[in-house]
């Protein structure tokens, strides 16, 4: 079994999960949740499962990019699982991940041959957005960048293909893509379940990561600001 995490966004998700598919979820939307949650989650997921740490077969992490915060709380505790259950670390990219979940759900819901290039989307700052872009079996054909987005943004891109746009910065730039043949996913949500996948073909690989360097996929520095006083 493997414990996947994901707080790379608002989002806090932990879920379990077997080689046969999902086992247990648990999440919270309250963006103040990861610090407070995220172990609570993990435990209560492991103690209804009946399920010790050691157990496990790996802890898998989404590894970025996101939020700053997020990312290096939830990077932290699975390290630190990892290292007191003995257990090898898996990290999932976070663009990665948001694919697997899209395309089971466009798979669930479309049976037509059409080929698709799904374009997950994390917020940056303003109009900047994180993002990828995947062929509907997984080949990233555009690996992940910052980009400030206008309305000749994947004009290079075939129009026989229709782009999916999905995650939470997809919807601040839904006014802006004019490009044709398009879908605009706004109710996308992310989950740890999504981390299933990739997480067991990692664990068969033998794909980990090391324990004592390891850090998240921050793609760019944290940028904090200094309040001004006002000394009259």
């Amino acid at each position: 079994m493997i414990i996947c995490i994901e707080t790379a966004t608002n989002l806090c998700s932990v879920a379990l999960c077997d080689s046969s598919g999902i086992l247990s979820v648990k999440e919270s939307n309250d963006n103040r949740s990861h610090a407070s949650m995220l172990t609570v989650f993990i435990g209560d997921i492991l103690k209804e499962n009946g399920i010790e740490s050691s157990s496990l077969e790996a802890v898998a992490v989404s590894k970025g990019p996101g939020s700053y915060t997020g990312l290096r709380i939830g990077v932290s505790v699975a390290k630190g699982i990892a290292f007191a259950a003995s257990i090898p670390l898996i990290a999932i990219e976070t663009t990665f991940s948001m694919f697997m979940g899209m395309r089971a759900r466009i798979t669930e819901t479309n049976n037509s041959d059409q080929p698709y290039i799904f374009c997950p989307m994390l917020d940056a700052r303003r109009m900047e957005v994180y993002y990828a872009l995947y062929e509907s079996g997984g080949e990233k054909i555009k690996d992940i960048s910052a980009e400030i987005i206008t309305d000749n943004s994947f004009s290079d891109l075939p129009e026989s293909k229709k782009l999916i746009f999905f995650g939470d910065g997809a919807a601040k730039c839904k006014n802006i893509i004019k490009r044709e043949n398009v879908l605009f996913f706004d109710d996308f949500a992310m989950s740890a379940s999504y981390m299933h996948l990739p997480a067991y073909k990692a664990l068969q690989s033998n794909h980990f990561e090391d324990l004592a360097y390891f850090e998240p996929f921050y793609l760019k520095d944290f940028i904090t600001t200094t309040q001004r006083k006002n000394i009259l």
